[in-house]
């Protein structure tokens, strides 16, 4: 019974110790978010900005630019995926890793060649144990990324567009990550970056919009060489802003998801260790009741 009751509390210990772990884990994650949540909302109006911008001259010109030009054959498809350097996150790069892989089985179902891009320390090692090649990784700038991450890969991937599946580059590019919803909801999201997508207007705005015409000084093709390299990268910092985010309020829900765990253990632990406690107790009053019994029947 003694050795028993030392397991229980040796449990009961280690569960105590994983719960302050875990508890504290979750308010760093807490405290982080927040300070995500306004970087994906201060970058919002600079994105809706360019956007527009790109939208009014891909409207109002016939200028045929390498970006915006759909290709004949889309032999390559590279496939952007923004996982996180670090792990307790939950489901949080399974799920976006997952989604990954089904664009790329729907790519190869197109008679295309997925071709990825790694960002984070986790889809890196799952491609590495798997035997999944990439063209090129970023790691180490998930938690806080900075726009130099994002502009050395919008720039890598302007490249390899540029260059078009025929030369060993790509026709198509694709991010896929998970986009913050709310701190309950993180969505994985794939989205089309490269041939460029013009975004519409909202449905409350399509109605009433009157939208003028527009004169570009030197000319159009000009102010697309220069915009669109802002707007890819406006479009990839945003991917991760929203991908660090979303990381935060997973690890948040894990570790809070982890300290109630802890908790029930800790709760289910002194029940056993009390009922132990109590049945050692009951035995040695039954050898002393028996001792004394025996003593008396032998006077």
């Amino acid at each position: 019974m003694g050795a028993q009751l030392r397991v229980y509390k040796q449990k009961i210990s280690s569960a105590q110790t994983t719960k302050k772990i875990t508890k504290a884990m979750e308010l760093i994650a807490a405290s982080r978010i927040q300070k995500a949540m306004a970087r994906v909302k201060a970058s919002s109006p600079f994105a809706q900005a360019v956007t527009r911008a790109v939208s009014a001259v891909a409207t109002h010109s016939s200028v045929d630019h390498p970006l915006t030009r759909e290709s004949e054959q889309i032999r390559r498809s590279a496939v952007v995926i923004f996982s996180s350097d670090r792990g307790l996150a939950g489901a949080f790069n399974s799920q976006v890793i997952r989604e990954a892989l089904e664009q790329g089985e729907q790519i190869r179902a197109k008679g295309s060649e997925p071709v990825y891009y790694l960002i984070g320390r986790k889809a890196v090692g799952y491609f590495q144990f798997r035997g999944i090649a990439s063209a090129a990784e970023w790691i180490g700038d998930t938690d806080t990324p900075s726009f130099k991450t994002a502009e050395e890969i919008a720039n890598v991937l302007q490249e390899a567009f540029l260059r078009g599946g025929a030369e060993n580059g790509v026709d198509e590019i694709v991010l896929v990550f998970n986009r913050f919803v709310s701190m309950m909801t993180q969505e994985p999201t794939a989205r089309r970056l490269l041939p460029l997508e013009i975004a519409e207007a909202d449905a409350s705005e399509a109605g009433s919009a009157v939208y003028p015409l527009y004169e570009f000084e030197p000319d159009a093709g000009t102010v697309l060489d220069a915009i669109l390299p802002v707007y890819i990268q406006s479009r990839v910092f945003n991917a991760l802003l929203q991908s660090s985010a979303a990381k935060q309020a997973a690890t948040q829900k894990a570790m809070k998801s982890a300290s109630d765990n802890a908790d029930k253990l800790i709760t289910d632990y002194t029940r056993l260790r009390n009922n132990a406690r109590q049945a050692e107790i009951t035995q040695q009053i039954a050898e002393i009741v028996g001792g004394a019994d025996a003593l008396a029947s032998s006077k």
